[in-house]
């Protein structure tokens, strides 16, 4: 009987640690057409964000970026490398080491809007900031 008990110990604290490495915390940033200019408000909403994170050095950081159509794939490829650049810029000034750090620029590939409207092209203008937990 204590032999299953330690084996249902077991597995509820292994639950509860992988429920914790699901857990994610998530800023975008936004961006005006054909730009990669991140406004001043922007920029102190980000920092005031970072601050709020605690033990920032248990995380991995990915920066997701994304535009719309405009412009065709060799532009956005590089608009969308840009804005990965302008943010991780940022995020270096608050002393979180560069190999933490992880980019992946979609450009107009993979789009989480439509961009069949304005609102969709103008949703799609971002830099997600993605920090997953590290396990131990």
């Amino acid at each position: 009987m204590k032999y299953h008990q330690s084996i249902l110990l077991f597995l509820i604290l292994l639950c509860s640690t992988l429920v914790y490495a699901q857990d994610e915390i998530r800023f975008s940033i936004y961006f005006e057409g054909g730009s990669y200019v991140i406004d001043e408000f922007q920029q102190s909403e980000l920092f005031h964000w970072l601050d709020s994170i605690p033990n920032k050095e248990k995380y991995e950081i990915h920066l997701i970026s994304h535009t719309d159509p405009i412009g065709g794939k060799q532009y956005n490829d590089w608009l969308s490398r840009m804005r990965n650049e302008a943010v991780e810029f940022l995020i270096l000034q608050k002393e979180i080491p560069q190999h933490k750090i992880t980019k992946k620029s979609w450009g107009l590939e993979n789009a989480v809007y439509s961009n069949r409207s304005y609102q969709g092209m103008r949703m799609n203008r971002r830099v997600d900031i993605i920090f997953y937990p590290l396990l131990f």
